[in-house]
């Protein structure tokens, strides 16, 4: 049997469509129909590199002038959020210096907003206005 496969608009190629990879196009629409976020200002598994290691951020949103805004940490729906969760989001956080973290399985969604030094937890997404500010 043929494995089932997602078109991905923002690597703009067809990807296996893994329990995980169906949470982040799912959030990808969210970001994009719900909070406003144009598609060619997200960049889905985008590469990092941090202490010689390689990390890949399920879901980067980048403000107009392309500096990186969010950060969304995509896991399958039968993987808790937990802190390690949110360390692991707050690692690539080292890397690209974001306002927002969000954590998500399709069933629960957690959003973190920078406050001054450290990340609050907010009851809310952000609209693509307030991830650019």
């Amino acid at each position: 049997m043929a494995e089932e496969r997602v078109w991905d608009p923002l690597r703009r190629k067809e990807v296996a469509l893994t329990p995980e990879e169906r949470v982040r196009q799912w959030f990808i629409a969210v970001l994009r129909d719900e909070l406003g976020v144009p598609p060619c200002e997200m960049m889905s598994e985008a590469t990092l590199s941090y202490g010689g290691k390689a990390w890949r951020a399920d879901i980067v949103v980048y403000r107009r002038n392309m500096t990186p805004a969010m950060v969304v940490e995509c896991k399958r729906p039968d993987v808790e959020l937990t802190r390690e969760v949110l360390e692991q989001a707050l690692r690539y956080n080292l890397v690209l210096d974001v306002n927002w973290i969000v954590i998500t399985n399709g069933r629960k969604t957690l959003v973190f907003a920078r406050n001054l030094s450290d990340f609050t937890r907010r009851d809310r997404l952000p609209v693509y206005g307030e991830i650019c500010r």
